[in-house]
């Protein structure tokens, strides 16, 4: 029941939008700089797969609680009007009405099991929600750094577009000096015309990010929106688990695992019910009946009032061996149950070894990428100063600032990669919302 609780929090309306304005009827992004929190809160509320698979909850739930009604007498109530012609001649009219009711005793277990398979449904409907939900965070985060990244690589690319534009006008100072040939002029041309198509793939890039982003959010692709970055200096909480603790902490909140669970429950409840459909069942009855028949009519009843109680058994005999076959087909979607569950199981087991080690590795990347950067920086800095006092040549400096466009894009794609991927764990282990809130996903800006 906590799973279920936390489902019911997750379709509720979110404070950051819904109490100012209808986030799910707007139709334009919203104005001020939205952090990492507040574009998953506003989807979740916009996005129709989940609103979907939360609907479909809801009809798991209400079919759990119809089952219910086996347990309770049903009682019917009818009545009639209505007058004979004979003969070319209309008689009198007839009322009646009766109430009839009746209640199962005894059915070997029965409406039991058939209750137990709704609710085991209503709890596997509700981790495919959890399921849904969860991916649908994932899909946001990754999209919310993408975009960041290419942002990044569009600042990246405009001071490299920078560099190239002094290294130009140091070139064309020299050649006017004297002090260099016409050819450096040209080839800091060249340089500077790459970037600006370096900065310009950027921006398109970014653009594609941007409306990628608003999708996701369900709104057109071609508005804007603002989305706050994150601090240059990025920590790793939650890396003191080891794989074997994930691996645990998986079997007991990835929603496929449990959802995989409750339709193996499910399968087995459904086979039981066959099971005892074919066994007897005792139920009580009884009836109140009521007429108004004029005397002189024909089989006219002297009673006004009748009734009766009774106990009825009863039990199938033969149904053309559908009762046969049902019971053999309950068994075969009982075992291929208990398979999904197996192949859910390795298929978890395998998300979170990749998941884990796909982290430690963007680790090391986003250290090794830092170093990197800082060594092309500082070439760069160090060739263009050689390359002003006639120590250097432009194809030096060329190279350097190559590579340092290089090492800036690879720092960028590793920092925000690391994001994704220590969110990528959580959707592993099926805590990616919990650890959102706890902070571990995202870093607030000062």
């Amino acid at each position: 029941m906590r799973k279920i609780s936390y489902l019911l929090l997750c379709a509720m309306p979110f404070s950051a939008f819904a109490t100012s304005d209808d986030c799910m009827t707007r139709t334009t992004a919203p104005t001020e700089i939205l952090n990492l929190p507040q574009i998953i809160e506003l989807g979740l509320c916009r996005n129709p797969q989940t609103t979907s698979a939360y609907l479909a909850y809801e009809s798991a739930r209400l079919s759990k609680n119809a089952g219910y009604a086996d347990y309770l007498p049903s009682v019917s109530a009818s009545a009639s009007a209505s007058i004979p012609y004979r003969n070319e001649q209309w008689g009198d009219w007839s009322y009646g009405a009766s109430l009839s009711a009746s209640y199962l005793i005894f059915d070997f277990g029965k409406r039991l099991s058939d209750l137990n398979q709704l609710s085991a449904s209503w709890r596997a409907a509700g981790f495919e929600y959890d399921e849904t939900v969860q991916n649908y965070i994932y899909s946001l985060i990754g999209t919310y750094y993408s975009l960041l990244n290419a942002d990044a690589d569009v600042k990246s690319a405009q001071k490299l577009r920078d560099v190239a534009q002094s290294a130009l006008e140091t070139a064309q100072k020299k050649f006017k000096a004297g002090s260099v040939a016409k050819a450096d002029v040209l080839k800091a041309d060249t340089t500077l015309a790459s970037r600006d198509l370096e900065l310009e793939r950027a921006k398109n890039n970014r653009e594609i990010a941007q409306g990628t982003l608003l999708n996701k959010l369900s709104f057109p692709a071609n508005q804007k929106i603002s989305i706050a970055d994150l601090p240059a200096e990025i920590g790793t909480p939650g890396d003191t688990k080891s794989l074997e603790e994930l691996l645990a902490q998986a079997e007991k909140t990835r929603p496929d695992l449990l959802r995989a669970s409750a339709n193996k429950d499910a399968a087995w409840h459904r086979r039981n019910s066959t099971f005892l459909s074919n066994l007897p069942s005792i139920s009580a009855s009884g009836s109140l009946q009521w007429n108004d028949t004029p005397s002189e009519t024909f089989n006219a009843g002297n009673d006004k009032i009748s009734g009766s109680i009774g106990i009825r058994a009863s039990m199938p005999l033969f149904a053309g061996f559908a009762n046969m076959y049902n019971l053999r087909n309950a068994q075969v979607n009982y075992e291929r149950a208990l398979e999904n569950e197996h192949a859910t199981q390795d298929n978890a087991s395998l998300d979170v070894f990749s998941a884990y080690h796909n982290y430690k590795t963007a680790q090391t990347v986003l250290k090794q990428t830092q170093t990197l950067l800082k060594s092309a920086t500082e070439s760069e800095r160090v060739t263009a100063g050689m390359y002003r006092v006639g120590r250097a040549t432009m194809l030096d400096w060329q190279t350097a600032q190559s590579e340092l466009m290089t090492a800036q894009k690879q720092n960028n794609a590793a920092r925000y990669d690391l994001f994704t991927k220590r969110a990528a764990v959580a959707l592993a282990v099926g805590e990616i919302k919990a650890k959102l809130e706890e902070g571990e996903l995202h870093e607030e800006n000062n």
